[in-house]
């Protein structure tokens, strides 16, 4: 998806794919339980509901005509996307956000290097838009996995999320938080198609079923905070938030921070493995980056 005709075939098949979800009851379309070749709508009823010809949509499907900017909007209300389906849209259009300027990551910000450093109560990594992991403090190593056991070019998270066995397994939900970064993913490729970070990352996924199957299915998401349990052998069960901070300095550079709720059993559970990751520094010093 590298060139604009390759952004214009997949804002087809985005479109297809969005449309095949839909039934006319959802969009509010009379349903004549007639038999259809292909499950969802039918092109004729995505144009009907966005007030634009049959043919005007089918060129813009086939990737044979840019769609305007009032067309998409129009699109949007028609095929009801959610806010992450429309920016996703929207920068296959070409028409996306500002964003840093690609290759913006070069090394971990100094501000960010600071503040993982202060942070020890809370387990913490700074990723980029790719999901690379830069850096990471010990308690996030406790919790989650030793990043620094593989080597820097698999470093990245939705790759050891998929193939590191420990990674996985602290997840109670595995798959949930896959398709989470699956969708956040496939956003990400609409801002910055030539990213060559992700571009090496899609590459390595293609022999991975589960990931292929979730990625064919164009969900789009982008979230800055959210819940997860956890489930580690020294603490059991973990409810933890995660919240996104990205610095102004490296606005390509995210840390995502976890966190508990004060008093809780979660809390407790962070202590502990924030003394073990004491206790393990400790023995084997070593630099987190």
């Amino acid at each position: 998806m590298s060139t604009s005709g390759g952004r214009a075939k997949e804002l087809g098949t985005f479109l297809r794919t969005r449309r095949g979800s839909l039934t006319p009851h959802q969009v509010g379309l009379p349903d004549t339980g007639a038999p259809r070749r292909v499950p969802g709508l039918r092109r004729e009823e995505v144009a009907r509901l966005a007030s634009i010809s049959t043919d005007y949509y089918t060129r813009i499907e086939q990737g044979r005509m840019p769609a305007s900017a009032p067309v998409l909007e129009s699109l949007t209300r028609a095929l009801h996307l959610t806010t992450d389906q429309r920016t996703y849209l929207l920068g296959l259009a070409g028409r996306p956000p500002a964003e840093p300027p690609a290759g913006a990551t070069s090394g971990l910000g100094e501000h960010n290097r600071r503040l993982l450093a202060q942070l020890d109560a809370s387990p913490a990594v700074v990723i980029t838009a790719a999901t690379d992991v830069l850096a990471w403090n010990p308690l996030a190593a406790t919790l989650l996995t030793d990043f620094g056991r593989f080597p820097e070019a698999e470093r990245n998270f939705v790759w050891l999320l998929f193939n590191d066995p420990v990674l996985r397994s602290r997840y109670e939900d595995w798959t949930d938080a896959a398709l989470a970064c699956v969708a956040y993913l496939r956003m990400h490729t609409a801002r910055r198609p030539d990213d060559p970070r992700l571009l090496r990352l899609l590459a390595r996924m293609a022999g991975h079923a589960d990931f292929q199957h979730w990625w064919q299915a164009r969900e789009v998401a982008v979230h800055g905070s959210g819940s997860k349990r956890f489930r580690h052998p020294l603490t059991g069960g973990l409810d933890l938030d995660w919240d996104t901070l990205t610095s102004s300095t490296a606005p390509d550079q995210h840390i995502i921070v976890w966190s508990a709720a004060p008093g809780s059993v979660s809390e407790r559970g962070l202590r502990v493995l924030a003394a073990h990751a004491a206790e393990r520094t400790a023995r084997e010093p070593a630099p987190a980056t």
